[in-house]
């Protein structure tokens, strides 16, 4: 924005004003107002030295003046465009790091992830293979129980046809006074044990 043609369209309306006073109606400066009577020397005077004034101080505010608060006004837009710049190459910045930032978050996010992920996988197929030994071990022990017990009740009929028989003898040589008859003795054993489905 430059003052000059500011003060020039001022100075117009003055010389207009000024002049407009000139051509005023001898009606007006018959009704009592004498300073616009410009029929006396005393008023003309005055509009000239006015006029004279008004001139110097006009091409003094033009000469001195004026271009100072240019120049300061100059100054300052130069001022505030510089530091536009600068607010919006530091905006540019800012938002260049907060893309960086959230960049490296996200890949920081993606790689625990996937660390998180590694580890159950490989938590998984540890267990898996220990599941695996435990299952394997505890058929082994299962197959070596039932073998056991397979065994022991083997044993078991092994002795319960001994002690039957060993006991029939004794009752029937007890109640008889006489020695059993093992034949039969036998057959009925094993008659009974096989009724019962361990013979």
């Amino acid at each position: 924005m430059t003052v000059m043609p500011w003060f020039r369209r001022t100075a117009a309306l003055a010389t207009a004003a000024l002049a407009t006073g000139l051509l005023l109606p001898a009606a007006a400066m018959a009704e009592g107002m004498p300073q616009l009577d410009f029929k006396s020397p005393l008023t003309t005077s005055q509009v000239v030295w006015g006029a004279i004034i008004f001139v110097v101080l006009y091409i003094l505010a033009a000469k001195l003046a004026l271009p100072k608060v240019a120049s300061v006004l100059e100054e300052r837009a130069t001022n505030i465009a510089r530091d536009l710049d600068g607010a919006h190459a530091a905006k540019a910045s800012a938002d260049a790091g907060m893309a960086e930032a959230a960049t490296a978050t996200a890949k920081a996010r993606a790689e625990a992830q996937a660390a998180i992920n590694a580890a159950l996988e490989e938590a998984k197929q540890a267990a898996a293979a220990q599941a695996t030994v435990l299952n394997e071990r505890l058929e082994k022990q299962l197959q070596d129980s039932e073998a056991q017990i397979t065994a022991a009740r083997a044993a078991a009929m092994r002795a319960l046809r001994q002690v039957a028989t060993e006991t029939a003898e004794t009752v029937i040589t007890r109640l008889t006074n006489a020695p059993a008859d093992q034949q039969r003795l036998n057959s009925a054993i094993g008659s009974a044990l096989a009724a019962r489905g361990a013979g």
